[in-house]
């Protein structure tokens, strides 16, 4: 009988515990945290083989399973599992991994990966915006009526950043994205010759999973997160919208003569839908931060990657509202300075997506369009 020599990488199995994986050592492969997962399929299940891969420290195995990117972290294992061994948070760990290998440059990945180095990802863009403040003012607050073009000019300023980010942003997602089915094939899933085109399965996926989120309601525990990652979804949808009917109605009126202009008056249909977006990121950051601070400590860990989406998604909130209240309120003493936290915390959101926890909505799409390509579907498909 021939025999079968593992070779762990120790190292691999320290990184994965301090990435937010450090019960899988309790583990011992009881497998009721397939049993219970509702979205695991029957051929293979997971999340009982990843827990041993990674006891093992097999790193190889993990970087190319697709089935970390099927896991939604509902917390249905974690709350049944006998040992405390938190199965979901393991997964959850595995995936945060992924962010830093998957996209480059890998120094921003490190950089995203511990909370010693926020410093360092906050003065990127503080920086940026305090040289322009200077440039435009000398840092001294503007008088006369509120307008924070005086300060950061869309034209020359906010837009060709943003623009050049989301520019970085796309390029790296691509890349990061060709790794990804890199990765799968080299773990022998390929589509088979009847199956589906990848661009038929991710509109399908698309418009009955993520549109819905249905996933989420599959599972009994946590039907808060559900609330909560819905309500912040379509706020980002409806900032998203809102932003692109700016620039489209700026940009593109530049060629026609007729350009949009900002500040919007509050009575205008993109300022309504602006206004209710913010809303909506409040009411489910309340949601989720609320169910993240009220976890049972011992069946559910919250990482740094979840307080570092969770905290700039506050701050781009709450200043976002800020600088509205405060322009209508004609404070320029505090309207400006709030203004420019805002344009940071956007930065630090949009510039490094594909490290960041965030980065799921494109990588767990495109795996779950994937899995559908090839069949390997949940119980419930």
């Amino acid at each position: 009988m021939a025999r079968l020599q593992i070779d762990p990488d120790v190292q691999f199995i320290k990184d994965l515990q301090a990435a937010g994986g450090e019960s899988l050592k309790k583990c011992y492969q009881c497998a009721t945290c397939s049993v219970v997962c509702p979205l695991s399929p029957e051929e293979g299940p997971f999340p009982r083989k990843e827990m041993i891969w990674a006891q093992w420290g097999l790193k190889d195995k993990l970087v190319n399973d697709i089935d970390i990117w099927l896991c939604h972290n509902c917390g249905e294992c974690s709350d049944l599992c006998p040992r405390g061994a938190s199965p979901g948070d393991v997964l959850a760990a595995l995936r945060n991994m992924a962010y830093r290998s998957l996209a480059k440059p890998a120094i921003i990945g490190k950089w995203m990966s511990s909370s010693k180095y926020l410093p360092i990802l906050f003065a990127i863009p503080a920086l940026i915006y305090f040289i322009i403040w200077g440039f435009t003012t000398g840092l001294s607050i503007p008088e006369g009526t509120i307008e924070y073009a005086k300060v950061f000019p869309g034209d020359y300023t906010i837009d060709p950043i943003f623009g050049l980010a989301a520019l970085f942003v796309f390029f790296t997602f691509a890349s990061a994205v060709g790794n990804l089915f890199k990765s799968f094939k080299e773990s022998g899933l390929t589509p088979g010759e009847d199956a589906p085109s990848f661009w038929k399965a991710l509109i399908d996926v698309v418009k009955e999973e993520i549109v819905t989120h249905k996933k989420f309601q599959e599972c009994a525990s946590n039907k808060e997160r559900y609330k909560g990652h819905l309500y912040i979804f379509y706020g980002f949808v409806a900032l998203f919208i809102v932003t692109s009917v700016v620039a489209v109605g700026h940009w593109g009126g530049l060629l026609i003569g007729h350009q949009l202009h900002t500040p919007l008056s509050l009575l205008n249909p993109v300022k309504i839908l602006a206004n209710i977006g913010a809303i909506a990121l409040i009411v489910g950051l309340i949601s989720i931060t609320r169910m993240r601070l009220n976890a049972d400590p011992s069946k559910s860990v919250t990482s740094y990657y979840d307080w570092y989406l969770i905290g700039v998604i506050w701050a781009i909130a709450i200043t976002g509202i800020l600088s509205e209240i405060l322009r209508l309120a004609n404070v320029p003493g505090l309207a400006y300075p709030v203004y420019y936290l805002h344009l940071i915390s956007v930065f630090m959101m949009i510039a490094y997506l594909p490290w960041s926890k965030l980065a799921h909505l494109v990588y767990r799409t495109v795996a779950l369009a994937y899995a559908r390509q090839v069949g390997r579907k949940g119980l419930g498909e």
